[in-house]
């Protein structure tokens, strides 16, 4: 590889010190390198001026990634290349995750192995993993109000008042179960280990193609997950309140687009034709990775 693209969440990185060291060590040897700040932040530790490392405040826009890219890292944490994968997914471009902080499932490379995984990328020593995304639509009044995509997690929540809400769910049309619940969460196999997992669902393995779904909080003693093939498509009614009152909620993307739906609203969700490269460098597999988080908690 050649030509990199850095994406940095400050707030993991407040000094830029292991933004300036990946730019640096990777110019150094010859490489073409572009550096996006993921918020706001002082640049005072990165080049100026008309250079290769242009530093812009805000979040990743696919289109100023300079042609010919040929990877995309990105500093943070699991939180951090989930969005930076939606944001930049229409360019398909791999993305290595380097973790700055706690959990790392998706950001495999620790800060102190990030020059032995520069050295790799530059002499292509890699894998690339395709992780499945989910694409959900919003419909009020059987119209189309919303249509996004979803690396881990299209999760529908109730808003305002502390009391559950009905959700009726469907898959491929036939009606599956009533839940009386907080919320309804639907997730890739990559989400299985975030907020599908707190609340009480399987850890799926990343490369398979499935779809969890996990209420939240459910009001009864025997809901449980319910694991579905990737190629089915699950709809999420939004039913009424304990009197049968209208109620509020929202359907959110990766835990940041929101959109608010009511009482007889309902989103439709499967698996996209879209994936997320991530590339692969270390030889420890997923359930190493899985092994360790667990001994660790």
């Amino acid at each position: 590889m050649n030509q990199f693209y850095i994406i940095t969440n400050s707030e993991k990185d407040r000094n830029l010190e292991t933004t300036k060291r990946i730019y640096d060590y990777l110019t150094a040897h010859g490489r073409l390198c572009t550096v996006r700040e993921y918020q706001k932040q002082d640049k005072s530790g990165l080049p100026k001026g008309d250079t290769d490392c242009s530093v812009l405040p805000g979040y990743t826009d696919a289109d100023w990634i300079p042609e010919g890219t040929e990877c995309i890292l990105v500093l943070g944490g699991d939180g951090t290349l989930i969005r930076a994968a939606r944001d930049t997914v229409k360019r398909n471009i791999p993305l290595l995750g380097i973790n700055l902080g706690n959990l790392g499932y998706l950001a495999e490379i620790e800060k102190s192995g990030v020059v032995d995984a520069m050295d790799s990328l530059m002499a292509d020593i890699y894998t690339v993993e395709p992780r499945m995304m989910l694409e959900g639509t919003v419909f009020r009044k059987k119209e189309e109000t919303t249509h996004n995509l979803a690396l881990n997690d299209i999760v529908v929540n109730r808003a305002g008042a502390l009391r559950v809400i009905d959700y009726e769910i469907y898959v491929n049309g036939e009606f599956l179960n009533r839940y009386s619940a907080d919320g309804i969460i639907v997730s890739t196999p990559t989400g299985s280990t975030g907020y599908s997992l707190s609340a009480g669902g399987p850890i799926v393995s990343p490369m398979a193609s499935m779809i969890v779904v996990t209420p939240v909080c459910p009001h009864t003693l025997t809901a449980r997950s319910i694991v579905l093939s990737g190629e089915d498509r699950v709809t999420i009614r939004l039913g009424s309140g304990r009197r049968a009152e209208r109620e509020e909620a929202f359907v959110t993307f990766d835990g940041e687009v929101l959109v608010p739906v009511a009482t007889g609203d309902y989103v439709e969700i499967q698996k996209s034709e879209k994936t997320a490269d991530i590339l692969k460098i270390s030889k420890i597999s997923f359930l190493e990775v899985l092994r360790n988080k667990m001994r660790g908690n």
